[in-house]
């Protein structure tokens, strides 16, 4: 089985509007609420090709919930830590005269003792029946900039091969690892 980390777990709603004017106020015509975040993604795509993927990371409150219902609803394993800290969203607005998209992400944030409830949920995860671990994805405010480092470390004790998916500070101390 393929596992997929995603730290930073998103609901992505996407709103379809005729046009979108900034300051203005639009009719939304159709709303299309599903789980995201890149790891999410990952195991999605895994899914819909036949693969057997399991998606790990920190859920959190109403969203969170409304996010692993998605996961089961489309038949994508998911094995979410439940956390205090709540799930965020993402906005994306789609304008028929614009042929564009804007997207506003919300932040997310995790204590962490809650990120090392997620590592803890994922080392077991590790120890039964992982092929390979795809992280992917931004870090969480609260979240050390190590902590793919972190997760790099943990599945090579298991000899799990990785692959991280993400930039900046976290990359290169994933890469350290």
């Amino acid at each position: 089985m393929i596992l997929t980390l995603t730290p930073n777990p998103a609901l992505d709603v996407t709103y379809a509007v005729d046009h979108l004017d900034v300051g203005a106020s639009h009719r939304v015509r159709s709303v299309v609420e599903r789980a995201g975040g890149k790891g999410v993604n990952v195991a999605s795509v895994l899914r819909q090709t036949g693969h057997a993927a399991g998606v790990y990371g920190p859920v959190g409150g109403a969203v969170g919930d409304q996010l692993c219902g998605d996961l089961r609803t489309r038949g994508v394993a998911e094995a979410m830590t439940h956390v205090n800290s709540p799930t965020r969203r993402t906005v994306t607005v789609i304008a028929e005269n614009a042929g564009s998209a804007t997207v506003l992400n919300e932040p997310g944030s995790l204590s962490v003792d809650e990120w090392r409830r997620v590592l803890t949920d994922l080392e077991s995860a590790l120890t039964r029946s992982a092929e390979v671990l795809v992280a992917s994805g931004s870090l969480p405010a609260g979240v050390p900039e190590a902590a793919y480092a972190d997760v790099v470390r943990l599945a090579h004790e298991h000899g799990v091969p990785t692959i991280i998916d993400t930039g900046g500070p976290a990359l290169l101390t994933a890469l350290d690892a």
